[in-house]
């Protein structure tokens, strides 16, 4: 069998996933968490067992340790850390039963804590005892990276490591793909209900494997016939795409969120740019030109956190100027229109901050506070509050936040 297309489809699926772990990883450093922890784990275990598995890693692994087929006992144990990995994911995610339908529950409970532990001390009794049956098995001789299965499934003890493997294996499948499958069904529609249900898609795929391996290595060890095709094409057919369905159902909610950010902060641009205009104390640094926050890429949350809170400064700084002839006009242009509330406090905020400015420009004195306008959006939740801006820049230059001006008597027309 050609083994150069098995080093590219594991080795492609293998760099890929790690790079997903690393992203984990990365998350979990920043806002430490024992769910996140485990998501990394559960994503790096089966990354590096792919990368193992390719047959040239394969091989380089038995060369360098002088100990043949090593490398499969290394893949099959990175498997095992992410059935290990899973199982404890699927605990975390069944809400206990006083907590039924709930989103949010507490992971550290007791009880949690006590299943996590038995689940847990089952993987390490499991893979000691794969690595004491592969030991004693006799399986050094040939180096089989692809047929190592079916080659050796006639000897006793390589027969019990290859059923415990398949059989810890099956069993974190079937629970993931359970409770995934109903903690789906708790989330609104979105990117991370999408990516639970991957998981469980791919978990049932990834079934495929099992099903194969375990009815080829069954036929090899009953002596009724090699169904290689079964432990080296389809098989692997079903582990690959299962993989490929768990890594994107992994990465997928954490690429919706990197994406939510980056248009955040770059929508927020021209927002930033009126305020600052208005007081350049209101920034720690020097504005990027505009370039470049077309091309960031990394530490989007705090940058995009900075320049909201920078925001809302210059919207307090810039409260006196507020026309509240502007906040009418605005208020019923929305009710014109039958804006939604949260369109109308975006254009009656755009509208008020192009007549604040206009009036700072132009050397205008404050208004006393008794007389200064209250804009809505100043009490939103934090949750809410970065939507809420984002609404106001895409209504600064718009042609309603024009016509609210205009009707003030300011007269300002629309740029965009």
């Amino acid at each position: 069998m050609s083994e150069p297309p098995f080093d590219a489809v594991y080795l492609g699926i293998g760099a890929v996933a790690w790079l997903v772990a690393v992203l984990k990883f990365r998350a979990w450093r920043r806002d430490p968490s024992a769910g996140l922890l485990v998501v990394a784990a559960a994503v790096a275990a089966p990354a590096t067992s792919f990368l193992l598995a390719a047959p040239v890693v394969y091989r380089l692994v038995d060369r360098l340790t002088g100990a043949g087929n090593l490398a499969t006992l290394l893949v099959y144990l990175g498997i095992t850390g992410f059935s290990a990995a899973a199982v404890v994911l699927a605990l975390i995610w069944t809400p206990p039963p006083d907590r039924t339908g709930a989103l949010v529950w507490d992971v550290s409970a007791p009880g949690t804590r006590r299943s996590v532990r038995r689940r847990l001390a089952v993987f390490a009794v499991v893979a000691p005892a794969m690595a004491v049956l592969f030991a004693v098995g006799g399986a050094a001789a040939p180096e089989t990276p692809l047929t190592f299965d079916t080659d050796f499934a006639r000897l006793p003890a390589i027969a019990g490591f290859l059923v415990l493997y398949q059989g810890q294996f099956a069993f974190a499948l079937i629970d993931i793909g359970r409770v995934c499958l109903r903690h789906a069904a708790r989330l609104p529609v979105g990117p991370l209900r999408r990516g639970i249900r991957l998981l469980a898609y791919g978990s049932v795929t990834a079934c495929g494997y099992v099903l194969c391996k375990t009815v080829a290595i069954t036929a090899v060890a009953a002596g009724t016939a090699r169904l290689d095709w079964l432990s080296t094409a389809l098989g692997p057919a079903f582990a690959a795409v299962g993989a490929v369905l768990i890594t994107a159902g992994f990465a997928g909610p954490a690429a919706a969120a990197w994406g939510r950010r980056r248009r955040d902060y770059r929508a927020l641009r021209p927002l930033w740019d009126l305020v600052y205009r208005a007081d350049r104390r209101l920034a720690l640094e020097t504005p990027p030109p505009a370039w470049r926050d077309s091309v960031a890429l990394r530490d989007l949350e705090w940058r995009t956190v900075r320049r909201a809170l920078e925001i809302r400064d210059g919207q307090l700084t810039l409260r006196p100027w507020v026309d509240p002839a502007v906040v009418r006009a605005a208020a019923r242009t929305a009710e014109r229109e039958v804006l939604d509330d949260s369109e109308r406090a975006a254009l009656v905020v755009a509208a008020a901050l192009r007549s604040a400015v206009a009036a700072l420009d132009s050397g205008r004195p404050p208004r006393p506070r008794e007389e200064q306008a209250v804009l809505p959006g100043l009490d939103a939740d934090p949750a809410d509050e970065r939507a809420h801006l984002v609404r106001v820049a895409q209504r600064l230059d718009g042609l309603l936040t024009a016509e609210a001006l205009d009707a003030a008597g300011l007269g300002a027309p629309a740029t965009g």
